[in-house]
């Protein structure tokens, strides 16, 4: 059976998004039963040694929960304040990580465990509380990264004596022994687009466990592999890109360099929503008013739409009917039709409803290998990642998700990929800078940053909401904070989707006039992307056309929505 299903934001408050897997106690702390894995665990070097950190952390000697050190991190709006430590551990082995802490949204997890990553947190520690989580790795895993980091804007934390417990790996751990990697060989540029450069570079022998990449001597990423793509950078400007390899005893000296020279703008990468991509409003695909697609084609001009949405049945990905991407003939079939009509496809992952890939697929080589497959059943060279709900907090799924577009970006050259998000007129709230702070950090090159502006609810609400005023703020407020990440990107990085007619929150009305403004502004400033939720809703209410899902709940002809943002051309 087909689903309606909307793209509201789900307006739940952050402890309730965020309530998965904490484990909080206090008192004394318990003996130590196994030898500690970590380097460095207390900071009582005086220093952040053995710690891979954010610029905003750093030692202090008080308050500090034992010995006469501390990590004290400094969480700004713009950075949470992470430090991260990679371990040599075994394959298919239990482990436990705990440690103490002291401050507002405190966090402790892994990540890279080759099964399920694990994360608790305290809201509110007024005084040293431990957090404890278990974890198990994967059949081939030889090492993970386990972090503490604190939250946006909720100023500076304290973590001390951290503990990581379980048998070592060959590599060692905690300091044991052995020595840092020599210098990565072979640096090399494998490709270039106005705002990014790809690079590859030969692994060192011995135990490496990750690589962090310079742009102009400044770190710029970590990655596990050997690659990595570095976004945001500036139009027709040469850089210079160096590569150090890490283990648990420390870095190596830096690789030769390379020099990688970015396209002119426009080239592909700088953006995603130039010519037939420009206008490329969501179409619900099984909510059983997909002729309007077509007619949109048709009789509006539209030359492309996001088919929504994907989601995923463990490892597999489904449409919201429940049939299997790969052999569904009622939705290839229909998005088939839309592209003899003209219109071209980009293929929307998540939504408000259902479970995204990277949630119900914890394997980063089989998520990678759905997404693959879903680009090659419909051969798409444009997909977008809709994240909003409780989903957009969850660390450990954005990491996966990432890490898996990197793949994708690397093995499908020419991939647009953009990522929907909830925002405010004000720009995206501390969920959704956390979101493209994780994007930043992976490495993942983002061509295209979709503000979802709708939905509101609140303050927004007061005295008449100017949806075409929030609409064009949105878009601006968006850029303005992607540029602290990225500072090369422009309104071609950005795009903008109402949600057309009558708004989930009641007090919210998109009419045809906040159409026209907010493409005025789209034609003025060059934006990415224009869309709208959705084409089946451009239609007035009546007959089998009844209620949110299928219709704009407004006076209006058909299609009236298409043909005025069809007018913008990018």
């Amino acid at each position: 059976m087909k689903r309606p299903r909307s793209l509201a934001l789900l307006a739940a408050p952050a402890a309730a998004l965020l309530a998965f897997g904490m484990a909080l106690t206090a008192g004394a702390a318990p003996a130590v039963a196994a030898t500690n894995l970590l380097t460095n665990p207390g900071f009582e070097s005086g220093s952040l040694s053995g710690w891979t950190c954010s610029a905003t952390d750093g030692v202090t000697t008080s308050p500090v929960h034992s010995g006469s050190h501390a990590l004290a991190g400094a969480a700004s709006n713009t950075d949470d304040a992470q430090c991260s430590q990679t371990v040599s551990v075994q394959p298919s082995s239990a482990y436990t990580l705990s440690g103490w802490v002291e401050g507002n949204y405190v966090y402790l997890g892994d990540t890279g465990t080759g099964t399920t990553d694990t994360n608790t947190w305290t809201p509110s520690a007024t005084s040293w509380q431990q957090l404890s989580t278990s974890f198990s790795t994967g059949t081939s895993t030889t090492s993970v990264t386990v972090y503490t980091h604190g939250w946006y804007a909720q100023g500076t934390y304290h973590a001390d004596d951290l503990s990581l417990t379980g048998p070592g790996g060959s590599g060692g751990g905690g300091g044991g022994g052995g020595s840092a990697p020599a210098a990565p060989t072979g640096l090399a540029v494998t490709g270039t687009t106005s705002s990014s450069a790809s690079l590859s570079w030969t692994a060192p022998a011995g135990t490496v466990t990750g690589y962090n990449v310079y742009e102009n001597g400044t770190k710029e990423s970590s990655v596990s592999g050997t690659s990595a793509t570095v976004t945001g950078l500036a139009a027709s400007t040469t850089y210079t890109f160096t590569v150090t390899a890490y283990n648990s005893v420390g870095e190596s000296p830096v690789s030769g360099s390379a020099k990688a020279t970015t396209a002119s703008s426009g080239g592909g990468g700088g953006g995603g929503g130039s010519g037939s991509f420009a206008v490329a409003p969501y179409a619900d695909m099984t909510n059983n008013q997909e002729p309007m697609l077509n007619q949109a084609a048709t009789q509006a001009g539209l030359k492309a739409f996001s088919a929504a949405f994907v989601i995923g049945s463990g490892c597999s990905p489904i449409w919201g009917d429940t049939l299997p991407v790969t052999n569904d003939p009622t939705v290839t079939s229909e998005i088939t039709t839309a592209e003899a009509d003209g219109a071209q496809p980009i293929v929307s992952f998540g939504g408000e409803a259902g479970s995204e890939l990277a949630v119900s697929c914890s394997s980063l080589s089989q998520l990678t290998a759905a997404y693959q497959s879903v680009i090659n059943t419909l051969h798409v060279t444009h997909i977008d990642f809709d994240i909003e709900g409780a989903e957009i907090a969850y660390t450990a799924d954005s990491n996966l998700r990432f890490e898996a577009i990197n793949s994708l970006e690397s093995a499908n050259p020419g991939l647009v990929v953009s990522v929907t998000i909830p925002v405010f007129p004000s720009g995206p709230d501390f969920n959704g800078q956390a979101f493209l702070q994780q994007a930043k950090t992976d490495g993942t090159r983002i061509d295209v940053i979709n503000a979802m502006a709708m939905d509101y609810y609140s303050t927004y609400d007061s005295g008449g909401a100017d949806m075409g005023a929030y609409a064009v703020q949105a878009g601006q407020n968006t850029l303005a904070f992607a540029k602290t990440l990225w500072p090369a990107m422009t309104y071609a990085n950005i795009g903008v989707t109402p949600m057309i007619g009558q708004n989930d929150d009641p007090a919210e009305i998109f009419t045809e006039a906040n159409a026209h403004t907010l493409v005025s502004f789209a034609q003025s400033n060059h934006l990415g992307r224009l869309a709208f939720w959705s084409v089946d809703r451009d239609q007035p209410c009546g007959g089998s056309a009844s209620g949110l899902p299928a219709c704009s709940e407004i006076s209006q002809q058909a299609l009236d929505f298409t043909k005025i943002f069809a007018q913008y051309t990018g």
